[in-house]
């Protein structure tokens, strides 16, 4: 595993991993959860990022600004996930990379920026997020991902029926005082269709990110034409689709070995 440094921040930076064999590799960039937060790092993805590696894929693995950090939020939160993205041509410089087989995989809230980062190729010029030739994706992997951000601030919002008073929303405080306002540019439902083949995968007794919000997804992104696929572990919860000892992660895998 090599550290490099995509920025000039320090939370600017990733973890390469490549497989044993000459190549070039397929890439995996993977993108930790944590609700965007500053109290969760890319260590959360250390196990999958070694287990994909195992298996024939160069893992970049991203750390990323979050909110609570100076520059975290919108739009540096976003805009770092874009920049090490696309510094994975960098990378393949000096690496032997299969640029035509760029996965992004990511859990939670990197579930969303997972499908974030294949959709971004959509935004206009005139969006803050907007950056020229963003790395193409050949497809996205959402793990119990928040892939609607708009439902998932009412989750927070909403308790028992009544509008919670509480400034815990991990939504809100990505995308600001408006969330309403960048919607469109930021929460991947809006964005659909995609134009890119997704894989959603999610526990039924997920109780940090309803599986709710990835059935709505898939209807919605099924119906608007996307290639996408849709797994439901029935007996996962949210943090069995990470811990590689888990009959979850052993789908997931499977999943994995197909898009090599």
């Amino acid at each position: 595993m090599e550290t490099i440094k995509y920025g000039h921040n320090e939370n600017q930076f990733g973890e390469l991993r490549i497989p044993e064999g000459n190549g070039p590799h397929p890439v995996a960039i993977v993108i930790h959860g944590g609700f965007w937060r500053a109290g969760f790092g890319l260590d959360l993805m250390e196990d999958v990022a070694e287990d994909l590696t195992k298996s024939g894929w160069a893992t970049w693995t991203i750390e990323y600004r979050r909110t609570g950090q100076e520059g975290g939020g919108w739009p540096g939160t976003l805009l770092d996930v874009a920049l090490a993205s696309d510094y994975v041509r960098t990378l393949a410089q000096t690496y032997p990379l299969n640029l035509d087989n760029v996965v992004t995989i990511g859990h939670s809230a990197g579930g969303h920026l997972a499908l974030w980062t294949a959709a971004r190729h959509k935004l206009q010029e005139g969006s803050e997020l907007h950056t020229e030739n963003p790395l193409p994706i050949a497809t996205a992997v959402s793990l119990a991902g928040v892939n609607d951000l708009k439902k998932m601030h009412d989750v927070h919002a909403f308790r028992d029926n009544t509008l919670s008073q509480e400034p815990n929303n991990p939504v809100a405080d990505l995308l600001g005082g408006d969330p309403e306002a960048h919607y469109q540019e930021a929460s991947p439902f809006e964005m659909l269709p995609l134009n890119v083949t997704q894989v959603l995968v999610h526990g039924a007794l997920d109780v940090h990110v309803p599986i709710g919000i990835s059935d709505h997804y898939f209807q919605w992104a099924e119906n608007m034409g996307d290639f996408i696929k849709y797994i439901e572990l029935p007996e996962a919860e949210h943090f069995m689709l990470t811990d590689t000892t888990t009959k979850a992660w052993s789908r997931i895998r499977e999943e994995m070995d197909l898009l090599k």
